[in-house]
């Protein structure tokens, strides 16, 4: 798997984040009727499905925005939650000046390509999606060359730049938070795999360890299930740089469980804090194993998305995918933009997101607040520091 698919399917378990008010003729769903609520310091504040409709507003110039969605293919189910999360987006602006514009990129590179130019040729002045790596660079081609931004849902951050902007959850903010969560320790262990997550997850967490004045990290990364060759080696590196207070596991449930383990039986003394990334998120796993409990581990704020949830419930009958909320909070910066009339994204300004506070940056990348939670074992995590809003770029 290239690291640059979302990393949805890494919480399956690791692998696999319209309509108008008024009319629309690409969506074949009927939307929900939904009232905008109160604007709050962080940007859009969503509020309550409510009845009856909004009322009708004349016909008036609209601005488009296009919706680049596997609607087919490989990944056409979850496509079908993202379009169902950007309506939720719209509904929740209540703004009847933007127009969505879906386009079914077929789960593809070459149609995600096609998908662009269609979104362009419909008038789009910003781009929405779409999903994978692949199809991120294929799109980007296009909507570079016609100088319109576009907001992806991939995690991949070396896509960011030159008017594209990455969404996903990345290793580089995983990493940054996971030193703050390890407060308190002299020095960082990492085990991971060698691959680009793992990677890029530990570039941020030397970078941010540096800058902490923390010692020097002591990373293990290794390839395949090879875990118990990899602990050892970890082990001895540990042990020769004076020990580590506080280890993180860079890897999915079934792998983190059995380095925990391993951990706990090696005779460290005191046993080091293991510290966990977003691929925890949903693995019920995880407080099943005792060496875990009262670990800890980042990811979006659950307190934020089990109201995005309970709103995409009431909307359409169902929970939504995981991925669902990166599509909302494209789709709702893409509207911002939209409703003013032209392509500027509201680049530095702060917004409360489907997973909690977000905040575009100039050159691309997403600053994202993510949350600290704790394995209680045999029970959901606990909250042990919701996600801050993100500073701004230079503060």
């Amino acid at each position: 798997m290239s690291w640059g698919h979302p990393l949805a399917r890494a919480a399956l378990p690791m692998l696999m984040l319209m309509a108008l008010i008024g009319c629309a003729p690409q969506v074949r769903q009927p939307a929900p009727v939904w009232q905008p609520g109160p604007q709050s310091q962080l940007g859009w504040q969503p509020g309550p499905a409510q009845a009856p409709a909004l009322p009708a507003t004349p016909q008036a110039a609209r601005n488009r925005v296009g919706l680049l969605l596997p609607l087919s293919g490989s990944n056409g189910a979850l496509g079908q939650a993202m379009l169902n999360a950007a309506q939720l987006a719209l509904f929740d602006q209540a703004d009847p000046r933007v127009e969505f514009l879906p386009q079914d990129t077929r789960s593809t590179s070459t149609g995600a390509a096609e998908a662009a130019r269609e979104a362009l040729a419909g008038g789009a002045t910003v781009l929405v999606g779409p999903l994978t790596l692949g199809e991120t660079a294929a799109a980007a081609r296009t909507a570079r060359a016609a100088s319109v931004p576009m907001l992806a849902f991939t995690s991949d951050e070396s896509q960011a730049g030159q008017g594209v902007y990455v969404l996903g959850v990345t290793p580089s903010q995983v990493g940054r938070r996971i030193v703050q969560a390890a407060q308190g320790a002299q020095r960082i262990g990492v085990l991971a795999q060698e691959d680009e997550f793992g990677r890029r997850l530990t570039a941020a967490i030397r970078d941010a360890a540096g800058a902490a004045g923390m010692q020097p990290p002591v990373v293990q990364l290794y390839r395949g299930a090879g875990t118990e060759a990899a602990l050892q080696a970890f082990l001895a590196a540990a042990n020769a740089a004076g020990g580590v207070q506080a280890v993180v596991l860079g890897v999915s449930g079934v792998q983190s469980r059995a380095l925990a383990q391993g951990l706990a039986g090696s005779g460290l003394n005191p046993m080091p804090r293991l510290i966990g990334t977003q691929l925890w998120v949903g693995d019920s796993s995880i407080a099943q194993e005792p060496a875990l409990a009262g670990a800890l581990f980042v990811g979006p704020d659950p307190t934020v998305r089990a109201g995005f949830d309970d709103r995409y419930n009431a909307a359409f009958g169902s929970r939504p995918a995981r991925l669902a909320g990166t599509a909302y909070d494209g789709a709702a910066l893409a509207s911002r933009a939209a409703r003013e009339g032209g392509r500027e994204l509201p680049v530095g300004e702060a917004f409360q997101g489907a997973d909690g506070p977000i905040r575009l940056l100039p050159n691309g990348e997403l600053a994202r607040g993510l949350a600290i939670l704790e394995v209680r074992r045999n029970a959901e995590p606990a909250l042990r520091e919701p996600a801050p809003v993100p500073a701004a770029a230079g503060s």
